[in-house]
């Protein structure tokens, strides 16, 4: 197994798992709370990295794969180019403010299309790693984005949600005539 500073590289020993796309039902409900933190939830954050890899990515969660279950994993720069990796077991986004600004977003359900959104600049999500120790995650920017992004896939939302207007006909439609073409 390849080490990154002595520990697995997230991922390195998961199952890349079938996508849930735009119009599949568990996307479109909230996920339930996790409450066993056993070797089940630690198999699917690792499954969740390597679906997300190999997806090309950086962000994931879990009702993504058809785990209707309070979990994401990220791996993501900020504006800076600072990667954040990791991952929030029942996460709550407890602050989303600051600028909104309105840039383009994609989600590995909607393979292929992407829309102008908008989202706060800086966002904060508290919630416990698959061990059950507590974890907040502050992100400004891109990160932030990525953070909101994942927080609403928990809460049955897609990013088409958060559109309006000629901009939600627009990539609703470009979703009816996708390969995958399916819609909400």
């Amino acid at each position: 197994m390849t080490a990154m500073r002595n520990r697995p590289i997230p991922g390195s020993s998961g199952i890349v798992r079938t996508m849930s796309l735009l119009g599949d039902p568990v996307l479109h409900a909230a996920c339930e709370p996790v409450t066993d933190f056993g070797p089940a939830l630690a198999r699917l954050v690792e499954d969740m990295y390597a679906t997300m890899y190999e997806a090309r990515g950086v962000g994931l969660a879990a009702n993504q794969i058809g785990v209707p279950s309070r979990v994401f994993v990220f791996d993501c720069p900020d504006d800076e180019d600072v990667r954040h990796l990791g991952h929030v077991v029942n996460p709550v986004l407890v602050e989303a403010d600051g600028v909104t600004v309105r840039g383009p977003e994609g989600c590995l359900s909607l393979p292929g299309l992407e829309a102008g959104t908008p989202r706060f600049d800086h966002a904060v999500v508290e919630g416990v790693t698959v061990e059950g120790e507590p974890v907040r995650i502050a992100g400004t920017g891109f990160f932030a984005r990525c953070l909101q992004h994942e927080c609403d896939h928990l809460d049955g939302r897609v990013y088409p949600d958060r559109l309006t207007g000629l901009r939600r006909v627009r990539v609703l439609r470009a979703a009816r005539r996708a390969p995958w073409g399916r819609t909400a």
